[in-house]
């Protein structure tokens, strides 16, 4: 009888703590930064796709804040020098929670980075 307890107990758990992914937008490209589009034909596009996300904790029931949007594709963006924007990717929102314990709410950003060379060479 423990046992079986037991065995519902922990399926309760798992499925109160499956997570949920939603996407939320698809883009060309998208950027937080000033862009000079007048010298768009100088960009280059990387070569590998990077992610940027904005993670908040959910501890027992209290959020430690908010997920914003705009942080996640800064830190996309600024993961590869001389990059000004994305390419080509997705804006999705994550979130899961085990009840009066933890959880996360975040928004992932996944693109190509669109690169500014005049930038890559006066980078530190």
């Amino acid at each position: 009888m423990k046992r079986r307890l037991l065995s519902l107990l922990m399926g309760v758990i798992f499925i109160a703590a499956a997570g949920c992914t939603t996407r939320l937008v698809d883009f060309t490209l998208i950027s937080t930064k000033n862009i000079d589009l007048s010298r768009g034909a100088d960009f280059k596009r990387g070569t590998s796709r990077v992610e940027g996300i904005d993670k908040t904790h959910i501890i027992i029931f209290i959020p430690t804040g908010i997920p914003n949007m705009k942080e996640a594709i800064d830190r996309g963006i600024e993961s590869v020098p001389g990059a000004v924007a994305l390419l080509d990717g997705v804006v999705s929102q994550r979130s899961w929670y085990i009840p009066c314990i933890y959880g996360q709410s975040m928004y992932i950003v996944k693109g190509t980075p669109l690169i500014d060379p005049t930038l890559t060479a006066t980078a530190p």
